[in-house]
């Protein structure tokens, strides 16, 4: 595996995470660039089957800011089918290797498969980013074995049917129950609170007004866990549904989304147009955070 990492939380308010052999800088908001190497993702499926163009892929947005990579061989699309493991693993795992050696970011794995994870510590990557929570039976005992930091996601259902009436008396309180359950079960497991990140799960068995509520609501997530939270909003289709919008439509709405989440607290944005949330999340710190204005810009007296 990758050694033993670990999450670092120095003074000052910042936070540094451990991930393998890089660290993962969350002292300001940053940006995880999103890789599907699959043929059926909602956006970007089919552009990045070939390793070599993902690869490629990767390189560009690691160039225009992103903090992070996310590969992911199966899609969680609404009405996604299942992945079988040999699939999944041969789309993913050839492209997380390149990465690892090549990047001078972390690659998180996009898998809720136990084996796969193994596979994929074993390849380089850095962080476990499942949707399923560890939920799936031996997930919980990879991802303790890998020594990795995991991001934990609340997801009603599966991708097949997650979105066939989804309802909550609460959403807001029945997602944050809902984490704080998984970090309990992770920390008895031994995995480090320090290791843990949480994402509430846009989109994933959830109505647009749910979505609303929790992105107005995401303070309290963040205040009450303490931990770092991911958000993934990128061209997501309650965007399509709230402007009438068809996906390579959706990057203003993207980008709104984007910085709604930071200002409700989240450290980091899961994202397709790396460029230009790196952006605006630059701009938004310029904006509402002191002395993070470049020095050549700032006003003499």
């Amino acid at each position: 595996m990758s050694g033993e990492p670990r999450a670092i939380s120095p003074g000052g308010g910042t936070l540094r995470i451990r991930c393998g052999a890089h660290v993962l800088d969350l002292s300001q908001p940053r940006v995880m660039g999103v890789l599907n190497v699959t043929p059926d993702s909602f956006s970007d499926g089919g552009r990045y089957l070939d390793p070599g163009l993902a690869v490629e892929r990767a390189a560009v947005m690691v160039a225009q800011g992103a903090a992070i990579i996310d590969v992911g061989g199966e899609s969680t699309r609404p009405g996604a089918q299942a992945v079988p493991l040999a699939e999944e693993r041969a789309r993913v795992l050839p492209v997380i290797r390149r990465l690892a050696r090549e990047l001078a970011v972390p690659v998180s794995v996009d898998t809720l498969k136990p084996a796969l994870m193994l596979e994929a510590a074993e390849a380089g990557a850095g962080l476990i980013n499942d949707v399923n929570a560890l939920r799936a039976p031996g997930a919980l005992d990879a991802a303790v074995a890998t020594g990795l930091p995991v991001c934990l996601m609340h997801m009603r259902g599966e991708p097949r049917t997650m979105q066939q009436l989804p309802k909550y008396k609460d959403v807001v309180r029945e997602v944050k129950e809902f984490l704080m359950e998984r970090v309990a079960v992770c920390e008895d497991a031994g995995i480090a609170r320090t290791q843990i990140l949480l994402d509430p799960g846009f989109g994933f068995g959830k109505t647009d007004a749910h979505n609303l509520a929790l992105l107005r609501s995401l303070d309290e997530l963040s205040r009450d866990s303490g931990l770092p939270l991911l958000v993934g909003v990128s061209r997501k289709s309650m965007i399509g549904r709230l402007l009438d919008r068809p996906v390579a439509d959706r990057l203003a709405g993207s980008l709104a989304l984007a910085l709604a989440a930071v200002a409700g607290g989240a450290r980091l944005i899961r994202a397709h147009d790396v460029a230009e949330t790196v952006d605006a999340l630059r701009l938004w710190n310029m904006a509402m955070a002191p002395g993070t204005l470049p020095a050549a810009h700032q006003e003499t007296r």
